[in-house]
């Protein structure tokens, strides 16, 4: 029996086009139910567009968490997506970072939910910061997983290049995040804003340096 178990774990994990299936599911899932839980307000007491504006100036706390909750996944999502660019092979364990790194991004709207419903209170930065930072270490754990087991080419010219930027990306964008967390501790709406301002750097601004190529 513990044979046939060694066999099974050596096997279980190698289809890299499953994986990457999967993930694609989860996180359009996860985005799709970040729109659900947006709802249009109702109020019997309006009479006018004044009216009507202010109470749409109102949802603009759960709008601006969306809209960041939207940009977090898109960032993550694109840097799993460009780790399988580069990872040629994959096994049990890889495959298990990968489920356990897409378990926290469907978990993304119930950090989210609970930050649009208590935004001023720091426990609710502090549990949507949490889940961005197991987020950040799973990913970051699942390509030195990769490096290190040989199942992506070291022998492609610019692999040394792209395992620096991968690496670099992660660790930075990772203390950005924590700092912009400290903030609610003076906002939480400043906090969240500069949440923002850095994934929209992350999302941008490399586009504009390096151009439309």
């Amino acid at each position: 029996m513990p044979k046939l178990t060694d066999e099974y774990n050596i096997f279980a994990g190698q289809d890299i086009k499953r994986i990457n299936s999967l993930a694609d599911g989860v996180f359009s899932i996860a985005m799709t139910l970040l729109v659900l839980g947006l709802s249009v307000p109702v109020l019997e007491s309006i009479n006018t567009e004044g009216d009507l504006w202010l109470l749409l100036l109102a949802t603009g706390p759960r709008l601006l968490v969306y809209f960041m909750s939207f940009i977090t996944l898109g960032i993550f999502w694109t840097g799993h997506s460009m780790q399988y660019t580069y990872i040629t092979q994959s096994d049990r364990h890889l495959n298990w970072l990968s489920i356990f790194f897409l378990m926290f991004v469907a978990l993304i709207p119930f950090s989210t939910a609970f930050l649009t419903e208590y935004i001023t209170f720091k426990l609710a930065i502090g549990v949507y910061w949490l889940n961005i930072l197991i987020l950040g270490l799973i990913v970051y754990v699942h390509w030195q997983y990769a490096c290190k087991n040989n199942f992506v080419s070291h022998d492609a010219p610019e692999y040394k290049e792209v395992d620096r930027s991968i690496r670099n990306r992660i660790i930075t964008a990772q203390i950005f995040y924590a700092s912009a967390a400290l903030l609610c501790f003076i906002s939480t709406y400043l906090s969240i804003g500069i949440i923002i301002a850095i994934q929209l750097y992350y999302a941008l601004a490399p586009r504009f340096k390096h151009g439309p190529h």
